[in-house]
């Protein structure tokens, strides 16, 4: 597998996870389903850990690509992406549910679309 593929197949995995968050997202209708329903936990929590995946995947991609693919995609605050990881998995008790709100309501939709562009991008320069 070149590296080239190796990427596509990473792009394609994050583009799944967003996906994911967001499919997960669809019902939560205010940071309150959240932080004052059970299910709403469980949901945040399961949010959360592909949000690790997500920030994990996007450190992967800017290591296999010495750090010039992002640059071509200035639209995304990767380093805020990527530094999301950080703060749930080394603070995860102090997550503030009104932030991963308003990252799944606002950031989430452009990720994938980006993602995707990588994608076709990629794939056309092959």
């Amino acid at each position: 597998m070149s590296n080239r593929e190796f990427l596509i197949q990473v792009l394609y995995q994050t583009e799944d996870a967003v996906r994911r968050i967001i499919k997960r997202f669809e019902n939560v209708e205010s940071v309150g389903y959240f932080t004052d329903t059970a299910e709403g936990m469980e949901k945040l929590d399961a949010i959360c850990m592909l949000l690790i995946a997500v920030g994990e995947s996007l450190k992967k991609i800017d290591k296999i690509t010495d750090r010039n693919l992002f640059t071509r995609y200035p639209n995304i605050d990767w380093k805020g992406a990527k530094g999301l990881r950080d703060i749930i998995s080394h603070h995860y008790f102090d997550i503030d549910a009104e932030e991963i709100y308003w990252v799944c309501e606002y950031h989430l939709q452009p990720l994938a679309d980006t993602i995707r562009q990588m994608i076709i991008d990629l794939s056309d320069e092959s």
